[in-house]
């Protein structure tokens, strides 16, 4: 039996706020129970609702030496659906109102969390093969591991992974307050180690001492190595390049199925959304105040309102988009420019456009069991999850062929008739203009055209079960 450990900041469903909580939480339920046994840490935040924390076991604790004082490290367990999820409690590091504050402190938390991931595996005698650490706030694990817990039997021959979620995050600090904070010696505030542009960077140390590096889809894991999507680490990555795998997110086949969405208020299938899924859309329309017509091509976008999700090219064109023979239905909040933006257009034209600044799971169910097709310009994009739930509603993508994007959407060829969406490559308002109006070209005078592209994409498995597999190839090659 190999033993894999997860450590992340965050695992669905006790703490989320973005895509590293549903693979931290949803890809160890996908791997063979017969070969593997995979348990997943993450900190005891207050910020768990109270239901979760309810259900926990109290195991034992510790104090370990850490920042020059003798530290708390409380072990609390759970197991959830079939996964044992162990909880460090201190509530002097994790007791805020949400899981990442800021600055110096989260620095400090994150280093603290590293530390005692490691210090509580002989305690509650699991002895991983593979710890795989996910982004900057684990990025210590490896350095760690290697440094100050390598003399021991009982570490000595586990292997790391790391993962990264998106490049842009790394964990930055002055040098030497997180010298005080780790006790780590100044030989490894090198730039071959921890140091990178005069600062401290946990995101640098999980990618030196890490004994393999994944990225979340195989083009970013391409495209992290050149300087425009590196973020200043491209010389690294390239320098481990033959260390890099690219092995795409997935999504909870189980969560998001058209056939079963109790968020839906007509659920459908590939076999039968021809007829049922405009009845999802003449119920959106009458919520949202749109014009009710079964007939007008709806484009959904369900997003942070950021640039780097393509909203500067969406801004120039919006006008053009929100011509007469199409409605736009936003969800999402984030940069007050582009919220701003959004609602002014729901004011110009009511009966078009629909702005909903703010969060919403049940939202974002009907948009995409009710739109005709779904936007996604980014600039950059790890993986991206919204065009699989797309694809799995049979939502016709618009995408920009960057990282997971470009992964996941096959452009459709009208003369081979293949493809399951629409795709643009530069980074341009009139390329992705000029490609939303030939979906909304092939969507009015090629319905069964349309229809075709929808089966195709309804059809492809983007579920955690395929990414599980090239996972599991991986632990077995360590």
């Amino acid at each position: 039996m190999k033993k894999i450990l997860f450590v992340a900041s965050e695992a669905v469903p006790f703490i989320k706020t973005g895509g590293l909580a549903d693979v931290a939480g949803t890809l160890p339920k996908s791997f063979d129970k017969n070969e593997f046994d995979v348990r997943v840490v993450i900190p005891k935040y207050r910020a768990i609702p109270e239901h979760y924390r309810d259900q926990m076991k109290y195991r034992t604790h510790f104090y370990m030496d850490f920042a020059g004082e003798n530290r708390y490290v409380g072990i609390m367990e759970l197991e959830w659906d079939g996964i044992l999820f162990y909880f460090i409690d201190n509530e002097y590091y994790f007791y805020g109102p949400k899981p990442y504050e800021d600055g110096i402190w989260d620095l400090e938390k994150f280093a603290y969390f590293s530390k005692a991931a490691l210090s509580i595996l002989p305690v509650v005698d699991f002895q991983p093969d593979v710890i795989h650490c996910h982004d900057w706030q684990t990025g210590l694990l490896p350095v760690y591991l290697k440094t100050d817990f390598c003399r021991g039997e009982f570490f000595s021959r586990m292997k790391t992974v790391m993962t990264i979620h998106n490049l842009k995050f790394q964990g930055t600090w002055r040098m030497e307050d997180i010298k005080n904070i780790t006790g780590f010696p100044w030989e490894l505030f090198t730039n071959d180690k921890l140091e990178a542009y005069n600062n401290a960077n946990y995101l640098k140390g999980g990618l030196v001492y890490a004994d393999w590096i994944t990225t979340v889809s195989p083009t970013y894991s391409e495209e992290i190595k050149t300087p425009f999507f590196g973020e200043g680490l491209n010389g690294l990555l390239t320098a481990r390049s033959g260390q890099i795998s690219g092995i795409l997110n997935g999504i909870n086949y189980d969560e998001y199925d058209p056939e079963d969405d109790l968020l839906l208020p007509y659920p459908y299938n590939a076999n039968n959304f021809r007829k049922i899924k405009m009845k999802n859309k003449l119920a959106l329309q009458e919520e949202l105040g749109l014009e009710k017509n079964e007939k007008k091509f709806m484009i959904g976008i369900v997003s942070r309102l950021t640039d780097q999700k393509g909203f500067d090219l969406v801004a120039y064109m919006m006008d053009q988009i929100c011509a007469d023979d199409v409605q736009l239905v936003v969800l999402g909040s984030g940069d007050r420019k582009y919220e701003g933006m959004f609602e002014h257009y729901a004011w110009k034209y009511p009966d078009r456009v629909s702005a909903n600044i703010k969060y919403s799971d049940e939202l974002s169910h009907k948009i995409y069991g009710s739109c005709d097709a779904f936007l996604m310009p980014s600039l950059f994009e790890p993986c991206g999850l919204s065009q699989l739930m797309s694809l799995r509603y049979g939502t016709v993508p618009i995408v920009r062929e960057t990282g997971g994007l470009k992964d996941t959407v096959q452009p459709y060829n009208e003369y081979e008739s293949t493809g399951t969406g629409f795709s643009f490559a530069n980074y341009n308002a009139h390329e992705m203009m000029d490609t939303i109006n030939y979906a909304k070209r092939v969507y009015y005078d090629k319905k069964r055209e349309w229809n075709k592209i929808v089966d195709r994409g309804m059809a492809v498995d983007f579920s955690w079960k395929a990414s599980a597999r090239r996972y599991e190839d991986l632990y077995r090659s360590l």
